[in-house]
């Protein structure tokens, strides 16, 4: 970024503001001596408005970026179509191309972070425009909501789920002193602590052996976690808030189950469901395009030379600077 002081940045402005009107003067006179011949339109466009340095700007170029402001952009720079393009060729592109100018003198453009910043910026106007390409999610039409609702019907069927909370012991005699500890207070700061002293799944023994919501078949709705039916099948038997009064045997261990609360079934209509459908479908044809781009640029211009080279390259270790010796400042005055 092209740093100033307030002096030398109004007369940077000033001198610019002499150059873009004299150089606008005569974009105007080529753009009027254009207009009777063929291929007037591009003569026109073509005329440069500004110049900065090595860097300039067409009204052709002007023309597109007003005319991609909205309405109410516009009018931030003027009331008349001579007020809008002068304010926003002297706020808006005047600035920029003098900034760039700037960062160039000062080789920002080839600061390593600097490049990264440009790459991510085109990389991402890429990605804007492949999403525009691809149909909004609100014309999508009901057919195709309909066919992904029937392909996808265990989504928008929701079983009975349980909330269970399990502590699993070595054997059946631990399990039966939990339940008979257990059912003297029943309360969570009591199974919360049975769970820490008795649990041998280490995932659950300090959340209270809160298995969370499980389904029939013993998925939970925490991510990865499933256990064995006859955990699902023990809950099922007890009402909300009721300990399983005998052990249940879990693989080689034994469970203390208490049934917590319960989530009924659900079932969504594809209406009720078509917005989040079509959302959905816009997500996927979305990345879809993307991948596809990225896959024809990869085959296309990555080329992978020796592999082996890459054993040339170093990396600083990962304890750097571990050992550096450390000055604690002084607290004496």
């Amino acid at each position: 970024m092209l740093v100033a002081s307030s002096p030398l940045r109004a007369f940077v402005r000033a001198a610019l503001l002499l150059a873009v009107a004299s150089v606008a003067g005569d974009a105007l006179a080529q753009e009027r001596d254009a207009a009777s011949a063929d291929g007037a339109v591009d003569a026109r466009r073509a005329a440069v408005v500004v110049k900065v340095g090595p860097r300039s700007m067409t009204v052709g170029e002007l023309e597109d970026r007003i005319a991609a402001l909205a309405p109410f952009q516009r009018e931030l720079f003027g009331k008349t179509p001579e007020e809008i393009r002068t304010r926003f060729l002297e706020d808006v592109v005047v600035p920029e191309l003098v900034y760039a100018a700037g960062a160039e003198a000062r080789g920002l453009d080839k600061n390593l972070a600097t490049a990264h910043q440009l790459r991510r910026a085109r990389s991402s106007a890429t990605l804007r425009v492949i999403r525009r390409g691809v149909p909004y999610a609100d014309s999508i039409p009901i057919e195709e909501v309909r066919a992904y609702y029937e392909a996808n019907r265990v989504s928008f069927d929701a079983p009975e789920r349980i909330n269970v909370w399990r502590i699993l012991c070595k054997s059946k005699e631990e399990a039966s002193t939990v339940i008979a500890e257990a059912e003297k207070t029943l309360t969570t700061n009591k199974f919360n602590d049975l769970a820490r002293e008795h649990s041998v799944d280490k995932a659950t023994r300090y959340r209270g052996g809160n298995l969370g919501f499980l389904s029939p078949d013993g998925t939970s709705n925490q991510a990865g976690l499933k256990v064995d039916v006859a955990v699902v099948r023990a809950a099922q038997g007890v009402k909300d808030g009721e300990l399983v009064r005998v052990a249940v045997q879990e693989g080689d261990g034994w469970a203390v189950v208490w049934r917590r609360t319960t989530v009924p079934p659900s079932r969504r209509t594809v209406e009720e469901a078509a917005a989040q459908i079509r959302n959905t479908i816009h997500r996927e044809r979305a990345e879809a395009a993307e991948k596809k781009l990225v896959d024809e640029l990869r085959a296309r211009d990555v080329v992978m030379g020796d592999t082996s080279k890459m054993g040339l390259i170093v990396l600083p270790a990962f304890d750097a600077g571990a050992l550096i010796p450390r000055q604690v400042p002084s607290t004496k005055p």
